[in-house]
């Protein structure tokens, strides 16, 4: 899933440096030494508070329109940072959840007799077809 929303970036205390908000994402603040650091450490702090919300149950926040996003200080600049959540979730998501699966009692014993771990075969499966259908 690929995101986009709008930041405010304020030049800071530190020379050439921008602290960054998100009015979509209450609470999030950010800062880097210049503007590139500024606009990763944008896209990191956001992707987080975004996979927070959804490993919660929640759904990522609607982007408010570039257009009704105003600085509160003339200083402020307005611009937009891309999340691709697919990548960050792959790479930083930890938070699990319980199913309960039914399968053929034959299955079940053959896997007890070989030592299968039923939940690493479900996520490699359920893993092996979510990149199947990210490249379709």
């Amino acid at each position: 899933m690929k995101l986009v929303y709008p930041v405010v970036l304020y030049p800071s205390g530190v020379p050439g440096g921008y602290t960054v908000l998100c009015p979509d994402m209450p609470g999030l603040v950010t800062e880097g030494r210049d503007l590139p650091e500024a606009l990763d450490m944008a896209v990191d702090a956001a992707s987080g508070w975004v996979l927070g919300e959804l490993e919660e149950g929640r759904r990522a926040p609607h982007a408010t329109n570039i257009a009704d996003v105003k600085p509160e200080e003339p200083s402020g600049i307005v611009t937009l940072i891309r999340l691709d959540m697919d990548e960050y979730a792959a790479k930083y998501g930890k938070r699990s959840v319980r199913k309960n699966v039914t399968i053929p009692a034959w299955l079940d014993t053959f896997g007890e007799q070989h030592g299968i771990n039923y939940s690493e075969v479900l996520r490699e499966g359920l893993e092996h077809r979510y990149r199947a259908l990210q490249q379709a």
